[in-house]
Formats: structure tokens, C-alpha cells, sequence
């Protein structure tokens, strides 16, 4: 039987001996757009770091294709929070590109005429390679975004986890992006993205991830995207509570 692309099994995390998230069980597989959602602190970040392996597990297990990360990291590309990367750094546009290639050459190749070719195409994908000599911290937030967007797309990598890709772009950055991402799925690609906008849930994921330190539900937007999970998970948020109610009640099928 075939071993699903990410297997998440009785994880826990802790931070200073608090946990962060507890006994966290999760299946994903097939190519889908999956959004996580949670409040703030609720461990979303924490959750993709986990089974990334860039943070350390108190407990439990995560397999990717039925193997351990170490075997599998090839498979993986990752775009990290805008705000957890040292923009000041000295390299340019198409050198971030490129480090998305490294994993196919080992340790002991250094990037060639095929390699820069794949990272002006992906330059090209998201409209930045105009930019490709630009120095990254010259570069607006969008910008940086689409080049990280880039990097993941030089891996060619089989699973895809975004933190927050949208966070401080605009609404043309954000259409850019998803338009990428339905690409990615619809070449069999899988796609895990921390959101935090309850109100494209609906038009951007297949699935949905509601977390609150444990999982709350996991499943097709149109049976887990629902007012009582959403309750659950967002607690006494009436803000977020309100919004998510006129987004259940504006995306149900009319009869």
C-alpha cells in the first residue's frame, strides 16, 4: 500500500518546557492546497517547522513519502516567514534562486549554465527577473516574497510548506502567488500553507487545517470550514467568530 506524502503522528512540541502543540495527528496526501488556520500563538508555524525538523519534537513521529525526513528532504521545498529572514545579507535576487537548486547538485558541484537557466525561468514565473541582480534587501515585501516563491520553485520539489506567504503583500502579489500555487497542484504537487485571512479560505484550499495547539479538524473546506469548528479553534475571538460566520454562510451552495 502506497505510504501517504506526510504522516504526522502523536506530535508534540515544547518551547522552555511549555508545549506548544500537543498529540497532533495528521494524514496528508494526494496534490491539494492546504490551508492552516488558527489563532495567533495557536502553533501553526510550529507545526510546519516540526515536521520541516527545524524545531525539536518532544514526541511522536512524521514520515514523508513513508520514509524519515532525513531520506526525503529532496522532496521538500519550504518558504519561511518574511519576517525570520536577514534581509541584509549580501546576495543578490538570482543567488536566493539558486539555493534552491543546491539540493540536486550535492555537496561538491557549484551551480551551472543548466542551474541558472532553471532560476531565471522561475525568476520568470513570478514576474521578477528584471530583479535578478538586485540586491535582496532593496527589494520590496511582495518582492521578497515572489523570490523566496521562486526558490521553492527551482527545487522542483514534490511538497510544498509556505509560512504566511501572503503576509504584507499586495492584492496583485497575492493573486500571483495563488495563481502559482494551483500550478503547483495542478502538476501533482502538494501545497501546505499557513494563512491567516479567513476570507479567501474558500476561493484558495482544497482542505483545511484548524489547529489550536491540538487539532481541532482536518478535512475538504466545504465539510471543515464550518461555523461550529470554527468556534472551537478561534474560542472567544467574536471578531474572527463573525467574519468566519458571513464567509460559511456567503460559500454554501444555494439550492
Amino acid at each position: 500500500m502506497k505510504s501517504p506524502m506526510v504522516h504526522v503522528h502523536d506530535v508534540t512540541v515544547a518551547y522552555h518546557r511549555k508545549p506548544v502543540l500537543w498529540n497532533v495527528d495528521l494524514v496528508l496526501d494526494d496534490p491539494r492546497l492546504i490551508g492552516v488556520l488558527g489563532p495567533n500563538g495557536a502553533g501553526k508555524s510550529t507545526l510546519l517547522k516540526a515536521i520541516l525538523g527545524l524545531v525539536p519534537i518532544a514526541s511522536g513521529t512524521v514520515e514523508i513519502g513513508g520514509k524519515p525526513l532525513a531520506k526525503q528532504r529532496r522532496l521538500i521545498g519550504y518558504v519561511p516567514q518574511r519576517e525570520s529572514v536577514d534581509w541584509e545579507f549580501p546576495v543578490t535576487v538570482l543567488d536566493v534562486v539558486l539555493m534552491g537548486t543546491y539540493g540536486r547538485l550535492g555537496w561538491f558541484r557549484r551551480p551551472g549554465s543548466k542551474e541558472r537557466a532553471i532560476a531565471i525561468q522561475s525568476l520568470e514565473r513570478v514576474g521578477l527577473v528584471d530583479l535578478a541582480h538586485q540586491q535582496i534587501g532593496q527589494l520590496s515585501g511582495g518582492q521578497q516574497q515572489r523570490t523566496f516563491l521562486a526558490r521553492a520553485l527551482a527545487q522542483d520539489a514534490a511538497l510544498y510548506f509556505m509560512d504566511e506567504p501572503m503576509a504584507g503583500v499586495d492584492a496583485a502579489t497575492e493573486r500571483v502567488i495563488f495563481g502559482l500555487l494551483r500550478e503547483l497542484r495542478a502538476q501533482g504537487k502538494m501545497v501546505v500553507v499557513v494563512h491567516h485571512d479567513l476570507r479567501t479560505v474558500p476561493s484558495y484550499f482544497d482542505d483545511v487545517i484548524l489547529l489550536h495547539r491540538r487539532l481541532i479538524a482536518h478535512g475538504p473546506v466545504a465539510s471543515t470550514f464550518t461555523r461550529e469548528n470554527l468556534r472551537k479553534c478561534y474560542g472567544g475571538n467574536l471578531a474572527a467568530l463573525e467574519m468566519a460566520a458571513e464567509i460559511v454562510a456567503a460559500s454554501a451552495p444555494t439550492k
